[in-house]
């Protein structure tokens, strides 16, 4: 610090910075904000910036503030500088997380919102806790107003910047008839009787301090000379008004961002925040990094062509200086199968060419669509990670699910016993399970044989007695069941009937929908397999793939995950409607979720650096039931000339771009919940997707039986064959189910979709 203030020559952070990069370091006074595009060296400005500030003494290390939105990033963005200036990064105090940041600003000033300064910070079991308890306490059905939809609401609430004064009776509406506000007001006393916040509050409370108590504001925009924000685009209100009360007095704020991969408004994030960057701060200069330093100039074409039809944005244009490189690949398949057969016949050639694995990764939209990759690559052997979640037969929900199947399968299973004997709850608490335990040890029996034991004696209340009573008889149910119905069929009446997917249906937190698709992938899966204990065998064989068996793997992750990553190839599976973008989306969020469903797009398009395939399927099992499929609509808008289209179906090019047509608004009749577009129905109908005659006929038969309804070219009598189990008379009817006694097989239960007439 003791050093002459240096010239832009002698600045060592400038060395390497493009000119706009420059202009984002040394335009240090007033608000700025940079525009920041995929792979355009925004860290290399923001952290040159960081050390402008220092090494130039506008301002002393704890004088400035730094906003991350990871801890891994601030920890990055720490090294950096210090690499830069030396000693000097050690005092920035100020350097860190919103919540690390806000943690520490109010244990300064705890005593304003009737904390202590040793405060706790609940975890989230903590505050379902707490909230079980204010529901129970309100005298609420638990079950049908669940403490973590309870949770959900509240964290919506604090990210907006709401205290319970501030919820009117429509917010309110949203949690027990009315009762929502009162609730929460009751949480934040709980809290505050505790000597606890949780991490909505701080933010919240330090935000209810700057706007309450002058003297406090004025003290830390006094402090902050200079505030600089990291991945702007993903603040969300709270986040916004507390930087924006900070600001206001010096208004040297510079935040780094992109409004295109603003894909985070599930927890809260506002692009809007960035797009009014002008309004909030008049005068402000905004500079754009254009320049990628990891992509091909196609890969960024097609990148810059698809999010081009976004509306809300502020528009920048990526370009390279690298060589052009190979066009992006659109490859029309099948099924899901050869999805995966052509995703591993790919990587297997790369590796035969010397490639790593380490190189590519497998973008998906949504978690379940991970499983058939990974029973794909367990069968050639190829090593994979699954980042940013669980394998998939790891997650909680499918381990349930397998330890009920295990359980029909092998009653003296002792862990599945034990891992669902009580889930969903059924009123069977440690006492009752201790005494089970007990007379098993005794006699040295299976837990599932105690238990039927028990119930002849007097050891258990007669609630425990009946609930275990009910759930053993569901058992040995099932168990007969097994010898007539369907192993995949069996699943699902077994889901159903345990009152295991009402409870994931009743539970309203974000990830419950994602449990139920996984639930709906598991059942699919065990489809492929000729009975439930050979299903089951390929699961332990799953299962046993050591993670740290091989050194180089395959990635295999979400395209959220991805974000800030980057692969030289990229394999972007499942670009279907209805998968991505995803129906949910378009149903609940009109064009607003589709313009964020592009952006996620335009994230997993500008991930791969040297090579990008995208993959869409003309069929998939939905339900148990094969359902044509048409190309995500992202697929037309990629611009023809950075495209080149391979498909193993009829058409090509022709066929993807075909099926879009006749939607010349791309905010079409399925974004607005209205059905399947003209695309979908020419595929049901079989169309030019018919060349495989017993698929595209299941393809046909689903489009007409799906929702349960029924194929009405089934009859009693009539002569169907089936791929499984051949040739059949059919001797029942109940909706899409038919009853068949099949020639060599017996009588089967088993989807009208499935069967084909002989």
């Amino acid at each position: 610090m003791s050093l002459p203030v240096p010239s832009p020559d002698q600045m060592p952070y400038l060395t390497g910075l493009n000119d706009p990069q420059r202009e984002a370091v040394l335009t240090s006074e007033g608000p700025v904000l940079v525009l920041a595009g995929a792979g355009t060296g925004k860290t290399a400005a923001l952290t040159a910036r960081l050390a402008h500030l220092i090494y130039t003494r506008k301002a002393w290390p704890s004088e400035i503030l730094a906003v991350t939105f990871t801890n891994k990033a601030a920890r990055e963005m720490k090294e950096r500088v210090g690499r830069l200036v030396g000693d000097a990064v050690e005092g920035m105090p100020w350097l860190g997380t919103f919540h690390a940041i806000g943690a520490k600003m109010l244990r300064r000033h705890a005593e304003l919102v009737g904390l202590q300064t040793n405060f706790t910070i609940l975890d989230t079991d903590d505050q379902l806790r707490v909230m079980k308890q204010l529901i129970a306490a309100a005298d609420l059905d638990e079950k049908r107003w669940p403490a973590r939809q309870l949770a959900g609401l509240i964290d919506s609430w604090k990210n907006k910047g709401l205290t319970p004064a501030d919820i009117d009776a429509g917010d309110s509406e949203m949690f027990a008839n009315g009762r929502g506000r009162e609730l929460y007001a009751l949480y934040q006393e709980r809290l505050r009787a505790l000597n606890a916040c949780d991490f909505g509050d701080l933010l919240l409370h330090m935000l209810t301090i700057l706007k309450r108590d002058r003297q406090v504001l004025e003290q830390y925009q006094e402090r902050f000379k200079y505030i600089l924000v990291d991945e702007y685009q993903d603040t969300n209100a709270v986040q916004y008004l507390w930087l924006r009360l900070l600001a206001q007095r010096r208004k040297n704020i510079c935040c780094v961002g992109d409004d295109d991969q603003s894909i985070y408004s599930w927890r809260g994030a506002q692009v809007e925040n960035i797009l009014k960057f002008e309004k909030d701060f008049p005068g402000a200069a905004i500079i754009r990094l254009e320049q990628n330093y990891r992509s091909t100039p196609h890969i960024l074409g097609a990148a810059s062509g698809l999010i081009a039809h976004n509306g809300g944005r502020l528009g920048k244009q990526l370009w390279t200086e690298t060589d052009a490189g190979e066009k992006i690949s659109v490859l029309g398949v099948w099924d899901g199968p050869e999805e995966a057969r052509r995703v591993g016949d790919e990587i297997e050639a790369h590796q035969r060419r010397g490639g790593s694995l380490d190189d590519i990764a497998i973008l998906v939209r949504a978690q379940h669509q991970t499983r058939e990759f990974e029973d794909r690559f367990i069968s050639i052997g190829m090593p994979y990670r699954i980042v940013g979640g669980f394998r998939f037969y790891e997650r909680q929900e499918i381990r349930d699910a397998l330890a009920y199947l295990r359980l029909v399968n092998q009653p003296a299973d002792d862990l599945a016993f034990e891992r669902i004997v009580n889930v969903p709850k059924r009123g069977l608490g440690d006492k009752a399970l201790a005494k089970i335990h007990m007379l098993a040890r005794m006699e040295e029996i299976p837990l599932a044989l105690a238990a039927t034991r028990i119930l002849d004696t007097d050891e258990l209340t007669p609630q425990a007695r009946r609930a275990l009573g009910g759930f053993i008889g569901d058992v040995m149910r099932w168990r007969d069941m097994a010898n007539d119905l369907p192993h995949a069929e069996l699943a699902r009446q077994i889901l159903d009937e345990s009152g295991y997917t009402a409870m994931w249906q009743a539970e309203k937190s974000s990830d419950a929908a994602g449990r139920l698709e996984n639930l709906t992938e598991l059942v699919r899966a065990m489809e492929e397999y000729e009975t439930l204990g050979a299903f089951l065998e390929h699961v332990s064989l799953v299962m046993d793939n050591d993670a740290a068996a091989e050194d180089t793997k395959v990635t295999v992750m979400t395209i959220h995950a991805a974000k800030g990553l980057e692969f030289d190839t990229t394999f972007l599976v499942g670009w279907e409607e209805g998968i991505f973008p995803s129906q949910r989306s378009l149903d609940e969020g009109g064009n607003a979720s589709l313009e964020e469903e592009r952006r996620l797009a335009y994230v997993a398009i500008t991930r791969a650096r040297r090579k990008c395939v995208i993959i869409h399927a003309a069929n998939r099992r939905i339900y148990g039931q094969w359902t044509s499929s048409i190309p995500s609509r992202f697929v037309a808008e990629l611009p023809p000339e950075h495209v080149e289209a391979e498909s193993s179906l009829s058409g090509g090019e022709s066929l993807w771009r075909a099926n879009w047509s006749e939607h010349s608004d791309p905010f079409s009749n399925l974004a607005r919940g209205g059905g399947r577009g003209p695309g979908w129905q020419r595929a049901a109908a079989g169309g030019q997707f018919s060349t495989h005659p017993q698929r595209a006929a299941e393809a046909r038969a689903s489009a007409v039986s799906f929702g349960n309804k029924g194929r009405s070219d089934m009859t009693l009598g009539l002569r169907v064959f089936h791929q499984k189990f051949g040739y059949g008379i059919i001797a029942e009817i109940e909706g899409n189910k038919l009853e068949i006694d099949f020639d060599t097989s017996g009588r089967k239960r088993v989807m009208d979709s499935f069967v084909t007439i002989a």
